[in-house]
């Protein structure tokens, strides 16, 4: 049996019980052996599902069943629909519980809208994902601005269909003729956009399924991005097509705004070790965050990269630089479980309106401000780590 929750620290006040706690994340565990982290109890203190809403068909579905095998007696809600379950996404008093639901709650769907979709920035393609949401709090995530008051992990079921969709869009590709800036040989498809792949590997065989599916198609590779460590994915044989993207930032933002993330030296650390167990590695700078002193701070994080990473992965590498993008539902969202963070997401002043390629309208920094923000951020690259080829910015 699930041991009941802690209760909150003395002192605390009401609404602060998830805050206190996720903000206590131990940064100097010893990782547990390789092939049993989803089984650990680090892994646990990430996800430790203890309600399941399903639809019918996923329930009955065979990677349905794998999960909920390693479920044994948490309950099980049957609902109509992954997208709008009213206890979870149209429940304005779970804003108090933002990273509760996300550590405790399991949604399982069946992903009806199998398109790929052309990207050509970070990606070629963006695959359709087998997971939307994730089980991370990252204060600036854009994937909760259409789902309300909760986000957790919605795992799809039919990955057998999710990737023989992708393998048929692969082969109709045919092999890439002309070199971009996603890659210079193989179509790059983003296999995560909505969602983290590392931590959905925790549950089940969905990313393991995807890494499989790339290894065996020539012309292409599969890429995602990732906060968060997952020793497991050492195992999957990846043979160079699946192309991992490290995101990282200034430690102090990080322990701010990417709240039950592995912390970023963890991160840059982990570098190595999957390059050597057959990923290409690459890094997103993301999000850059404006704020006094942020200019000395990414300094220091890029001389820290030039510092410990070895000489292998500094020659493969090459880096995303991706400017914050914020919304004013979500900002409304974080006053509730996390108003601190925005003191340094949310200023008017610096940032206008724009309206982004799904149809949100969202919140960038001024035109001229960014400009100049990424102006300073390459010179910045340019002395600390000029090794670290800039593949996009945005």
């Amino acid at each position: 049996m699930t041991p009941p929750p802690s209760p909150p620290p003395t002192g605390s006040k009401p609404g602060e019980f998830e805050q206190q706690a996720l903000f206590g994340w131990e940064e100097t565990a010893a990782p547990p052996p390789r092939g049993g982290f989803r089984d650990s109890a680090q892994a646990r203190r990430m996800l430790d599902v203890r309600e399941v809403y399903a639809q019918p068909e996923a329930l009955e579905s065979p990677r349905g069943q794998q999960i909920l095998a390693r479920l044994p007696g948490v309950p099980v809600t049957e609902v109509p629909g992954h997208w709008n379950i009213p206890s979870l996404h149209g429940n304005d008093g779970n804003i108090n519980r933002w990273a509760r639901i996300k550590t405790e709650t399991l949604v399982l769907g069946v992903k009806r809208t199998l398109a790929t979709r052309f990207n050509g920035r970070s990606a070629d393609w963006i695959a359709p994902g087998a997971s939307n949401g994730c089980a991370m709090a990252c204060a600036y995530c854009y994937v909760p601005r259409r789902k309300g008051f909760a986000n957790p992990i919605t795992l799809f079921t039919n990955i057998d269909q999710i990737a023989a969709h992708l393998r048929r869009h692969v082969r109709e590709q045919g092999p890439k003729t002309e070199p971009n800036q996603c890659d210079p040989e193989a179509w790059v498809y983003d296999i995560g956009e909505n969602g983290d792949c590392s931590v959905d590997a925790l549950v089940c065989d969905n990313t393991a399924d995807l890494i499989a599916l790339f290894r065996e198609l020539p012309t292409a590779k599969a890429s995602f991005a990732t906060k968060f460590v997952n020793p497991d994915l050492l195992e999957l044989d990846p043979r160079g097509r699946t192309r991992i993207r490290f995101s990282v930032m200034p430690p102090a933002d990080s322990r701010l705004l990417d709240i039950r993330t592995t912390p970023v030296p963890e991160r840059i650390a982990a570098a190595a070790d999957f390059l050597d167990a057959g990923y290409e590695v690459h890094f997103n700078l993301s999000p850059v965050v404006l704020r006094p002193g942020w200019e000395r701070d990414w300094a220091d994080l890029l001389r820290h990269l030039d510092d410990v990473l070895p000489a292998r992965v500094k020659a493969q590498a090459a880096a995303e630089v991706i400017m914050l993008t914020h919304n004013k539902e979500l900002h409304e969202v974080n006053l509730g479980w996390h108003p601190r963070a925005e003191d340094v997401l949310w200023h008017p002043a610096a940032q206008e309106t724009k309206r982004s390629e799904n149809g949100a309208l969202n919140v960038r920094y001024a035109r001229g401000i960014k400009r100049d923000a990424l102006d300073r951020l390459h010179a910045l690259i340019e002395a600390n780590a000029p090794w670290l080829r800039v593949r996009y910015a945005f």
